[in-house]
C-alpha cells in the first residue's frame, strides 16, 4: 500500500468528519442532510481533480474504499461526537489535516498525467480545498477560501514544497510527509496568530 493510498483514505476520513461538524452547525439539519454534506466534502475535492485531469472512471468510482472512508469518518462522528467536538476549533484539526493530505495527494496524481509543474500545484490546491468550499456552500456559509485567513495559499506552498523536493529526488514518503506537515504548520500558524491574505483592491 503506497504512502499516496494511506494519504487519500485518511485525508476522505477526516474531511468527512469536518462536514459532519459543518452540517451540525445548521439550525435543525437532518440526518441524511448531515451524512449527504459529510459524504460530498470527503470525495468532492478529488471528483473536481479527476475531472479537470479528464481522469475515468473518478477515484471513488474505481475504488469502493474511499466510500468506506467516508462512512467510516461519518460513524466516528456519531459514536465519539461530543470528544471530537470539543477539539474541533482548536486549529480546524480535521480540516487542516484533510487540506495537507489532499494537497500532496493531489500535486502527486497531477504529476502522473504529465502536466506542467504550475498546473500540477494547482491541482494539488483543487483536490484540498473543492470538498470544503461545496461543503461551505451546502452549509449556508462563506466558503473559507473567500475569506481573510491563510487557507489555499497555504496548500499552495506546500503543493510548491512538494514540487521542489520532487525535482531534487528525495524519496517519495519523506516528501509527503514533509510537505503535509509543512501545510499543518502553516495553517496552525496562521490561525494562532491571525494571518490573512489582504482584500484585493483595484487601482
Amino acid at each position: 500500500m503506497s504512502i499516496q493510498y494511506i494519504f487519500e483514505i485518511f485525508g476522505t476520513v477526516v474531511f468527512a468528519i469536518s462536514g459532519i461538524i459543518a452540517a451540525n452547525k445548521g439550525a435543525g439539519q437532518n440526518w441524511f442532510g448531515a451524512v449527504f454534506v459529510g459524504l460530498v466534502t470527503a470525495i468532492g475535492g478529488g471528483s473536481v481533480r479527476d475531472i479537470l485531469l479528464d481522469s475515468y472512471p473518478l477515484v471513488w468510482i474505481e475504488d469502493i474504499n474511499f466510500i468506506y472512508a467516508a462512512f467510516f469518518g461519518i460513524i466516528i462522528m456519531h459514536f465519539f461526537y461530543r470528544p471530537i467536538m470539543k477539539y474541533k476549533n482548536k486549529f480546524s484539526l480535521f480540516d487542516t489535516l484533510g487540506i495537507a493530505l489532499f494537497t500532496v495527494v493531489g500535486t502527486e496524481k497531477a504529476l502522473e498525467f504529465n502536466v506542467h509543474w504550475l498546473i500540477a500545484a494547482i491541482m494539488g490546491m483543487f483536490t484540498a480545498v473543492m470538498g470544503g468550499v461545496i461543503r461551505d456552500t451546502l452549509s449556508q456559509e462563506l466558503p473559507v477560501i473567500f475569506r481573510k485567513e491563510v487557507y489555499a495559499t497555504a496548500c499552495l506552498a506546500g503543493a510548491f514544497l512538494y514540487l521542489i523536493l520532487n525535482h531534487f529526488e528525495v524519496e517519495r514518503t519523506w516528501n509527503f510527509i514533509i510537505s503535509a506537515l509543512f501545510i499543518i504548520i502553516i495553517r496552525i500558524l496562521a490561525l494562532k496568530y491571525h494571518w490573512s491574505i489582504p482584500k484585493y483592491k483595484t487601482l
